[in-house]
Parts: C-alpha cells; structure tokens; sequence
C-alpha cells in the first residue's frame, strides 16, 4: 500500500488515520538516519582535518579543499538535484544518490592520495545535493500537510542538528584510532538505511512535464571551483600572476554563462525574478554571512587547537561541543519562535549573537587564548546565533513566494549558504597563507578571525539597518 496521496486522490495512511503506522515510522527513520549522516559529515571529518594533513602531507591550502570539495559539490548541484527528484522520482533519485554516498565514503577511507581524497569528497557533496531534495520531497509528500507534516519536519530537524552534534564527540574518538575511520564509519549506516528505503520508501511516478538545466548546473559549479582555486593560489603564484588573473577571468566567464543561460533556457535553476523579493535577497545574503562567518571560524580552531596547541583530537572536539549542544537543544524551538515575533526580530538576534561572540573572542584572545575566559564564551554566542538563525532565515526565504516555487526558494538559499561557505573558506585560507597562520601564537591566526568577524558584522548590518529606516519612518 502507498504511504502517499495518489494523483486520483485516494487519501494515504498517514492522511487517513492520524497514528502513524511502523512503516511510516520506518520510512521516517531513513530518511532521518540519511539528513543526520549529512551533519555528521560535516563536523566529523573537520575535526580529522590535522591528522589527514600530517598523513597525506597536505598543507593548510589543500586541506580546505577536502571542506570545500564537498560543500561546492553540495551546494552548486542542490537545484539540479531537486529537480531531477521530480522529473525522475523522488525514491530512484534518492537511493540512487544514497549507494553513490556510501562508494565514495569508502573510497574516501582507503586512498593514500590528497587528490583523490579530495575527489571523493566533491562525490559525496554532489549525491547528498540529490538526496538532500528528494528526501525531503519524500517527507513532504509521505506526511499530509497540517500537524503530522510538522511532527515530522521537528523530527527530520531534530536528526540534523544531531547529526553535527555527534560528528563532534564521533570524529575525536575515530579520529585518535585513525583518520580513516571518519570516512568509514558512516558507509555501513548508510548501507542500512539504504536497504531499508529499498523495501519501505514508496514508489512515485515521474513527471512528465519540465525538464533539466545541465548546462545551468555545470556553468555555476565549474565557475565557483575555478573562483575558490584562484583565491587559495594567489598568495603563493601572486595575485597578480598570469595563472591567477587567467583563473579569476575563467570563472568570471563560466558564471556569466550561468546567467545567460538561466536567462534563455527553457527550464532553469534559478528564476531570477525570485530576487526581486527584498526579503528573498536579504535571506540569502543572510545564509552568506552566517555560513560563511561559522565554517571558516571551525576550520581556522582545528587547525590551531590542534596543530597550534597539540590538542587530541578528542578534546578538541569535546571543546567545540557547545555549539552542536545549542544547535541540537535551540533548533527545534525556533519555529514557535518565528510564529510568535516574526523572522526578522529573530534573524537580527541570530547575527547579533554571532558577532559578539567573533568580538568577544578577538578582546580576549590574546596570543595564547584561555577555553574558559575566551574560547567557551564565543562557543556559547556562536551556537545561539547558529540555533536560531538558520531556520528564520530559511523561513525568511520562503516568505511571500508562491507556492509553486517554494522549493526554488528554500533550494536557492541553503545553495547560497553552501557556496558562501565555500567562498569565505577559501578567502580565510589565502589570508593565512599570506599571514602566515601557523603555530601556539594566536597572534597569526588574527588576520582570519578579523574576517570571519568583518563577514559576521556585514550580516549583521544587512539586518539591521532596513528595521531602522522603517522606524525612522514612523
């Protein structure tokens, strides 16, 4: 039986009759068990980033490319990923992307090679950009719109947020038996909630209108890893080099193509009469600066904790764990919040949260930054901005768009916060490399955190100052 309305309207289970059954339980737990390996991955191979380096003898400039290889592939590929969950099916699209995140997480775990460690991790960003829509296209279409819908988006939620959490705790752990293991890990879940969709996940017919923007997808990531190459070489070629100025205007030139083609083909990524929303742009600009502010600061504290500091990567992750808490115990709450004061109040409150904790920590580091003076009090501000900021501004983004682009909406700014990330990464590694950010003085590492705070207060501003023209206004 379907667990999902029919194109007859014949109602599901879950419409019918408002206990949810063990399958549908089942069907949620995978899709749950798929969004928690994504946040898992995120943090757990960051805090493993010394230990690949020291091991494959990569340097500062290509570790961030084990990051970035998988956020770029992630974010340039989610809104051809969605799309073709529609056009092909929601449940292919999504197992078939699940088995190619389990090849690569192997993969992943067994080469000696810094250049296929990096390859795998741009696969696995582009299959979990095709399982990220189509399993949440399967949620949405599984559990009927109303309270059912929304128990289960504060499950799916839940797992995410747990996901980052436990990829904390997890990397320290398997990162002291073994970098490898971060990789290897998740394979057999993965596996798992792969055979169990194989039985479970109900089938879905493909649509037959629309169609694909392949040359869209190819302009626009192609054009955001040429641009990220030639912000991480310029320091050693020179920025005025022939190879960096030639990268620069190659990437210029692929994402001008992107828009000529989004522009004239008949099915695009990007509508992009989307962004005549002011609130639209302002939320994806929002997503930029708290992404980009966030990923960048994580990196740069790996790199100094343990490398700096010859932490274990176990304490270092225990060290970060605040943040995850915060994000796992403040996300589920910030719906109710969004209800009651509105997305702006609370995207304002995000950024303020984010730059006094970039602030707090620039006054009090210091060359040699205490945990409990500096270090924990920045974690304790990052991790409110990051609770309860990312869901108001994703429900930011979706305000007052039709419904029928609502998935371009919410695909489009979690896009801009992948490829911000990307980018604000690949600007903090080239100011390193200039600043020559190494060893126990905190006093290098300076020139990074002073642009991931520049990154947090312009998002701050972005809020802040539209709310005080409209009171001056009044």
């Amino acid at each position: 039986m379907s667990l999902t309305q029919s194109r007859s309207g014949t109602p599901s289970s879950a419409a019918s009759d408002p206990r949810w059954t063990a399958r549908l339980w089942a069907v949620l737990a995978v899709l749950c068990l798929v969004l928690f390996l994504d946040g898992l991955d995120v943090s757990m191979v960051g805090i493993a980033l010394p230990s690949i380096g020291h091991d494959l003898g990569l340097a500062t400039g290509s570790l961030q490319w084990i990051v970035n290889g998988y956020v770029l592939g992630y974010g340039g590929l989610m809104l051809l990923g969605g799309r073709t969950a529609d056009l092909l099916g929601r449940r292919r699209v999504f197992l078939l992307a699940l088995a190619v995140f389990a090849a690569a997480s192997l993969l992943g775990g067994l080469v000696d090679d810094g250049t296929l460690l990096i390859a795998t991790r741009f696969v696995k960003g582009v299959a979990a950009a095709f399982t990220a829509p189509a399993g949440l296209s399967i949620l949405t279409t599984t559990f009927p719109e109303g309270p059912q819908r929304n128990r289960a988006l504060s499950v799916f939620s839940l797992f995410g947020a747990l996901g980052y959490s436990s990829g904390l705790i997890l990397g320290g752990l398997l990162t002291g038996i073994g970098w490898r293991w971060t990789f290897l890990m998740p394979v057999p879940l993965a596996l798992l909630a792969l055979g169990v969709g194989l039985v479970l996940i109900p089938r879905d017919r493909r649509t037959e209108t629309g169609g694909h923007d392949p040359a869209g997808a190819v302009t626009l990531t192609a054009g955001m890893l040429l641009a990220v190459y030639a912000v991480v070489t310029a320091p050693g070629k020179g920025w005025t080099s022939p190879a960096t100025l030639g990268a620069f205007a190659a990437a210029v030139v692929l994402l001008l193509a992107f828009v000529l083609v989004e522009r004239r083909v008949r099915h695009p990524l990007i509508r992009f009469g989307i962004l005549r929303q002011a609130t639209t742009v302002r939320a994806n600009l929002s997503m930029i600066a708290l992404m980009g502010s966030y990923i960048s600061f994580q990196f740069m504290m790996t790199l100094f904790l343990q490398d700096g500091r010859g932490w274990s990567p176990l304490r270092m992750a225990f060290a970060l764990l605040p943040v995850g808490l915060i994000v796992a115990v403040g996300s589920p709450l910030t719906g109710r919040l969004v209800d009651r004061f509105g997305t702006a109040p609370l995207i304002i409150t995000s950024m303020t949260s984010s730059t006094l904790g970039y602030l707090w920590f620039l006054a009090t580091a210091g060359s040699s930054p205490d945990y409990l003076s500096a270090m924990f009090p920045s974690l304790i501000l990052l991790g409110g901005g990051f609770a309860f900021g990312y869901s108001a501004i994703m429900a930011q983004a979706t305000e007052g768009i039709d419904d029928s682009e609502q998935g371009l909406a919410s695909g489009l700014v979690q896009t801009s916060g992948q490829v911000g990330a990307a980018l604000v990464l690949a600007v903090l590694t080239a100011v390193l490399a200039q600043a020559g950010g190494s060893g126990a003085d905190f006093t290098a590492y300076r020139p990074g955190l002073n642009l991931v705070t520049g990154v947090a207060v312009a998002g701050l501003l972005l809020n802040l100052v539209p709310v005080l023209r409209l009171r001056r206004r009044h």
